[in-house]
Parts: structure tokens; C-alpha cells; sequence
């Protein structure tokens, strides 16, 4: 058997975990970036990186963060995915997972459909619509990138001046407003990693502010997630497809409502906290989805 792991970053501390499990477990692998990728019509090799038929000769194939690049960039290493998908490779997490995760609003609508519970969320391009929206959701929204993560670029606005500003800059920039109302939590959420069709670890990230990213300095402590969250978690991760994911839930004065999904997701802060070995969980899960 032998896997690979795509990744911007080939050093970093989820891919090095990964590696690590892997070779605990005597699995050969290759990690890469995506600069060395080629991807050929009409003549074989189909996909190879560094001599390695990506087609032929690995097992299955681990996505870490595509990253930042232009949009050419990032359509043909998504639809490199979607090529060695349709040609039978395992990818996790699969390539319109991550699509469907990685834009904001995209997944929103889908769990809203799938009669999960989500905040009262507005996109609009246009800023005079924004500050409609404003009003509508209370005066209080949190303004997320509709791409994005770890918090980066999250701005909570309850000022009606501040917000027809911030809202006419972003549409000069030709940004998309997404609005979400602002949710009491008091300066916590709950992360739960989802692998298959279960939670293997879940964790509270408290916070002395409303941003609750442990990238931003919150502290996560373990939670033996109720089953009410870990059902929640389960249905939010196979609507939107993935098998290996963290989903953002919210405890609020009306109940928990799912703010995001990850389909890429980093689990540091997670492992300080729990003693399963989450690298070894995904390794074991990829080990028993591989068709031999």
C-alpha cells in the first residue's frame, strides 16, 4: 500500500503527523506540493508528480489545504482531483467536498436544505443591499470572506455608520458581502472532528472575545460531545460529502446552529487536548475505505 498527501506545505504539523502514522504503520507514501504536478489528456501517464503515476501508483490520495494561488491555479488542481477521482483513486476528501465547503455560502444553503440549523446569513454584491440586510438581521452581523478560514478577515459590526463604510469598501474591492447575524456564545464554540460517520474528538475553544479560532489565541479544552452535537456534526459532514472534516457549531440562546465546515481541516489544538491519535484515526479510516 502506499499513500499520497498533497499539500502546500509538505512540513507542516498535520501533514508531518500524517507521515509519521503512516510510517508507524509501515505504509509507504509520498508527500507533495502542487508546482510538480502534471496532468496530461490523450497520452499516459493521466496525473504524476516526481516520476510517481499518481493514477497507478498509490493508493489512495490525501488532500491538505489547496492555499492561495490564482484562479487558474486553483481550477486545475481541483480538476486534476476530479480527474484521478473519475478514474476510480480514492480522494479524501473528495473533490466536490471541498468545493461545496470551501465556499461559505454554498454550504450554508446546503445544510439549510438538509434541515440542519444554520444563522440567518445575507450575501449580496451590492452595499446599499448590505446595509438593508444590516437592519434586517438585528444591527449586529459578523462580515466573513465568502472564502476563508481560521477567522482571518471576520469582522463584527453593530454600528450602522461603520457598517455602510466597511460595506462600500468591500464592494469598491468587487468583494462579496456575506453577513451573518451575531449569535451569543458567550466567547465559545465547539469543533467536531468528524471521520466517516462518527466524531472521534471534539473540543470547546473559549475565547476572551467572540472569535473563538484557536489560531487566534482561544484555548481549547476537551468536550465529551453530547449525542444531540455528534448527530448534528455526522449529518452536516455527509451533506456537504466529506469523510475527514471539522464542523463549527454554536451553542445560542435558541439551540446549536452549524457556522461552518472544513474540509481541509488542521487538528493541533484538537490532539493537545484528546488522547486518540487523530492522524492514526484518518490513516485507519483511509486503510478501510481502500478497495483491494
Amino acid at each position: 500500500m502506499k499513500l499520497g498527501i498533497m499539500t502546500r506545505d509538505q512540513n507542516g504539523w498535520c501533514s508531518t503527523q500524517l507521515r509519521k502514522s503512516m510510517e508507524k504503520q509501515n505504509i509507504s507514501h509520498i508527500c507533495f506540493g502542487y508546482r510538480p504536478i502534471i496532468g496530461r489528456v490523450n497520452y499516459s501517464p493521466e496525473a504524476s508528480v516526481n516520476q510517481t503515476n499518481l493514477f497507478t501508483d498509490i493508493d489512495a490520495l490525501i488532500t491538505r489545504p489547496i492555499g492561495r494561488g490564482s484562479l487558474e491555479e486553483i481550477l486545475f488542481r481541483m480538476n486534476l482531483l476530479h480527474r484521478l477521482e473519475r478514474l476510480g483513486l480514492l480522494v479524501i476528501n473528495p473533490p466536490l467536498a471541498i468545493e461545496r465547503s470551501v465556499d461559505k455560502y454554498n454550504s450554508l444553503t446546503l445544510f439549510h436544505e438538509n434541515g440542519l440549523p444554520v444563522p440567518r446569513t445575507a450575501v449580496t454584491e451590492s452595499h446599499d443591499e448590505a446595509l438593508e440586510c444590516f437592519h434586517e438581521l438585528g444591527g449586529d452581523v459578523v462580515v466573513k470572506p465568502l472564502f476563508g478560514s481560521r477567522g482571518v478577515g471576520a469582522t463584527r459590526i453593530n454600528d450602522p455608520d461603520i457598517a455602510a463604510r466597511v460595506f462600500r469598501t468591500i464592494s469598491f474591492h468587487h468583494g462579496v458581502l456575506y453577513l451573518q447575524q451575531f449569535i451569543p456564545h458567550g466567547g465559545s464554540d465547539i469543533r467536531a472532528f468528524v471521520i466517516g460517520d462518527r466524531v472521534i474528538a471534539a473540543m470547546k475553544r473559549i475565547s476572551e472575545n467572540w472569535k473563538t479560532n484557536v489560531s487566534l489565541g482561544a484555548k481549547p479544552v476537551f468536550l465529551d460531545i453530547p449525542e444531540e452535537l455528534e448527530n448534528l456534526a455526522v449529518k452536516a459532514a455527509k451533506v456537504i460529502g466529506c469523510k475527514v472534516t471539522g464542523v463549527d457549531i454554536i451553542e445560542g440562546p435558541d439551540g446549536p446552529v452549524i457556522i461552518e465546515i472544513n474540509s481541509q481541516p488542521g487538528w493541533k489544538g484538537l490532539q493537545s487536548v484528546t488522547k486518540i491519535n487523530i492522524a492514526d484515526e484518518i490513516i485507519n479510516y483511509i486503510r478501510s475505505e481502500i478497495k483491494v
